[in-house]
Order: structure tokens, then C-alpha cells, then sequence
């Protein structure tokens, strides 16, 4: 069996939605919580998440089309990224529903919330981790709006180090799949130590001979 070419310009419908989704994997998870103007908390969970920067903190997550969240990061320049580990998939799954602006998903999901730091939406409390985000800038391409946070604060539930750390498989994160598909990080684990240039070379030489 050979390979099939796509081209994008074709696409029909959600034809590219679907491609792209099911081979960009495993995707973090981005549960965001934020307040309205006017003290309504959201919680939503965005599968474009990543890290940009380590110095100084600064994260991102995409919002596919103006929603709540953004609508919300738009207005107050405030969100917090709860990480969501195994025990939370379903309660996150829950909180994915199209509920009115007006609907509070914490209550919805029997979430206990926690005050942030330094911001004004709370954080999952339950959550292993969490990062309290001020706006750095938000960035439109095509269907995609990503949102740029600068880290202001970041709690870790001590429960998920080992050796100063967080240990991927206390954490045990959940990863978007394609369609209803999603992944526990913690299930399939193996190491592999990035080589140096004369790890390479080494190993290079000893092949050779």
C-alpha cells in the first residue's frame, strides 16, 4: 500500500479539520478558566496548547473561533490554564458543551474552585497544575486565534514531583486524539537521552568499523 496525497485547497467541509487533528497528536490539553466583565466564570478545554517561551514563561492556547474564552481573555486580558490529569477527563469532557455565555461551568461540572494569585479567574482546584496568564498578545490566522499568555504565577500540586520535578507519571495528563480519542501520558513511558555531537559521532565510528 502506498501513500495518499491531499491537497489542501480541496478540502471539503471538515475534511482538513479532521486530517489535521487526528495527525497532529497527542495534543495537550489547555483547560482555561476566565471571568466575564461582569463575574461570570468559564471553563472551556482548548486542544491547541503549547509553550513558547521559558524566559521569560510565556504560553498559548488557540481558540477555533470566537467563543466564551476568548471572548472573556478579550475583555479582561486574564485566564488560567489548569492542566487536566486522568482522574479530571471526564468533568473536562463535561465542561466542553456549548453552554450559554451566561452558564457556569464550574457549577455544572461540581468543580471547587481556588483563588489565583495574582489574577482575577480562579483555578481548578482539583487541577495538578496551573498557570495564572495576563495577555501578552492574541494572534488571528485563519479559523485559529491564539492567545499568548505571560505566566504571572504557576502552582503544582506537591503530589506530582518526585526529585524536585514533576513526574509524568503522577501527573498523568490526558493528550487530545483525533475525534473523540484521547491519551493518557503516563500509560506508555520511555526515556531516551538526547545525544551530543560526539555521541553521534561516536556511535558513527563504531558502526563503520
Amino acid at each position: 500500500m502506498g501513500h495518499i496525497d491531499f491537497d489542501p485547497s480541496n478540502f471539503e467541509g471538515r475534511e482538513g479539520y479532521f486530517l489535521l487533528t487526528s495527525l497532529v497528536v497527542p495534543r495537550p490539553i489547555a483547560w482555561v478558566s476566565t471571568v466575564s466583565p461582569d463575574g461570570a466564570r468559564n471553563l472551556a478545554p482548548h486542544s491547541y496548547f503549547n509553550a513558547i517561551s521559558s524566559n521569560p514563561l510565556v504560553i498559548h492556547f488557540t481558540s477555533t473561533g470566537e467563543k466564551d474564552t476568548l471572548r472573556n481573555v478579550k475583555a479582561t486580558g486574564e485566564f488560567v490554564v489548569n492542566i487536566v490529569s486522568a482522574p479530571l477527563a471526564e468533568v473536562m469532557n463535561l465542561t466542553a458543551a456549548n453552554f450559554p455565555a451566561e452558564e457556569d461551568e464550574f457549577a455544572w461540572a461540581n468543580l471547587e474552585d481556588a483563588p489565583s494569585k495574582t489574577i482575577v479567574p480562579p483555578r481548578v482546584a482539583r487541577a495538578a497544575a496551573a498557570f495564572e496568564c495576563t495577555v501578552n498578545r492574541i494572534v488571528s490566522i485563519g479559523s485559529g486565534n491564539m492567545v499568548f499568555g505571560n505566566v504571572t504565577h504557576l502552582v503544582v500540586d506537591e503530589a506530582v514531583m518526585r526529585d524536585g520535578r514533576v513526574a509524568p507519571d503522577l501527573l498523568d495528563a490526558v493528550g487530545r486524539l483525533g475525534g473523540s480519542w484521547y491519551t493518557r501520558a503516563a500509560t506508555d513511558l520511555f526515556k531516551m537521552k538526547r545525544p551530543t555531537y560526539d555521541d553521534v559521532k561516536t556511535k558513527s565510528g563504531e558502526r563503520a568499523g
